[in-house]
């Protein structure tokens, strides 16, 4: 491959001439092993964190699990100490992934992980990124072997090779740059989780009390589409809902029409009612049947054939238009679901979906936290693909010095 003028060819493939390509060891002042015997007779309640592979991820250390040993034991255990701008690296499990202490977790103890510490004129992040990408990962697992379970030592930490750029100004900036995408992925992440509104996991503030269980028929009834076949649909007339449109056009309720009918068509159909939930009776696969879109409007609209009506009693329909569609009744559905070529759900199994409710004041205050978020979450999901993919070309284009920032 022909090299451009400014760069060069290296073990770790092609960087600025003026990049350095070195090993760990040589740019840190200390790489070393956390606690290494088993230290359950250290535990407390609260006391010093011990940092565990489990907090260890490639966007920073998480605190779920987190366990403790006692100010004596870490005074006896100071070899294993961190500091802030330390990189913590898993051995085993998940072996590479590397994470810098932050000022929070100074002074705490690790167990079984290996800690760097870098040169002063070495950027931490800089460093984690480096190892977290995809130069750093292939060494990583060039060293497994093909072992079962897999392992990352002080040895291999400390051969392992990272182009480094020659100033602390162009990794900071580098490292700047990468931590901004982290940042936004995080906010994209958040506002996605608030899906979880539809579950009781999270709850909106001012609210409390237990949540009760119903199955789907338990709060209203069902009646069934009917009629309108694809030749009598129009370009202007009285607007009408037919099954393959909910796969297709519609999310959780209705926004618009996309299909009109004539007023006698209109006779031979059902007419739907304000606050009735549609949902698709057949389809191609037992992970998509059922798919449901609330009605929320006034106007005179009428189903078509294959769409199931359900007329909910005192609930908030927009809630459940969202709640029908929520990953925990999809599985429910999916195992309802008859059919191999052509799937098929009734009435009758879809009242039978188990459902964990909160009282009519808070399904609403949740479904207009949604329906202020639905399209902001629509545009996120795709936006946070999107930004994933960047922050993983930017990884390639800057840790190699084909970007340069300084």
């Amino acid at each position: 491959m022909e090299v451009k003028a400014g760069y060069k060819q290296t073990e770790v493939g092609i960087v600025p001439s003026d990049w350095n390509i070195k090993p760990c060891t040589s740019l840190s002042d200390l790489i070393t092993v956390g606690i290494v015997i088993r230290p359950a007779q250290y535990y407390v309640k609260q006391g010093v964190p011990a940092l565990r592979s489990a907090n260890i991820r490639e966007d920073g250390i998480n605190d779920i699990d987190m366990v403790f040993i006692s100010e004596k034991a870490n005074r006896l255990l100071s070899k294993s100490q961190v500091r802030v701008g330390d990189l913590l690296t898993v051995r085993t499990g998940y072996p590479g992934t590397t994470a810098v202490v932050p000022p929070s977790f100074a002074g705490s103890n690790c167990i079984d992980l290996l800690i760097m510490r870098p040169s002063k004129d070495v950027n931490s992040k800089y460093l984690s990124y480096w190892i977290n990408s995809s130069h750093g990962k292939d060494q990583v697992l060039r060293n497994q072997g093909g072992l079962a379970q897999q392992h990352f030592n002080v040895g291999e930490l400390r051969n392992l090779l990272v182009a480094l750029p020659p100033t602390l100004a162009e990794q900071q900036a580098i490292a700047e740059a990468l931590s901004d995408a982290d940042a936004l992925l995080t906010s994209l992440d958040a506002l996605i989780a608030m899906q979880e509104l539809l579950t009781g996991k999270k709850r909106l503030p001012g609210f409390s009390g237990g949540w009760k269980k119903y199955v789907l028929s338990d709060i209203g009834s069902f009646s069934k589409g009917r009629g309108i076949k694809k030749d009598e649909v129009v370009s202007d007339g009285i607007p009408c809902i037919r099954y393959g449109e909910i796969y297709t056009h519609y999310d959780d309720y209705i926004r618009r029409f996309y299909s009109f009918i004539s007023p006698r068509t209109a006779k031979q159909s059902q007419r739907i009612k304000k606050g009735d939930l549609l949902f698709t009776g057949s389809g191609e696969t037992a992970e998509g049947i059922g798919k449901c879109v609330a009605f929320l409007g006034d106007e005179e609209v009428y189903a078509g054939g294959d769409v199931v009506i359900f007329s909910p009693v005192d609930q908030n329909s927009m809630y459940l238009g969202y709640l029908m569609n929520h990953s925990s009744m999809v599985i429910q559905k999916a195992r309802m679901a008859q059919g191999d070529a052509i799937v098929h759900i009734s009435a009758q199994k879809i009242g039978q979906l188990r459902l964990l409710l909160p009282n009519i004041v808070e399904q609403t205050a949740i479904a207009e936290i949604l329906s202020d978020m639905d399209a902001e979450i629509a545009a996120i999901e795709q936006k946070r693909e999107k930004t994933r993919l960047l922050k993983q070309g930017m990884m390639q284009e800057l840790l190699t010095g084909r970007i340069r920032l300084v």
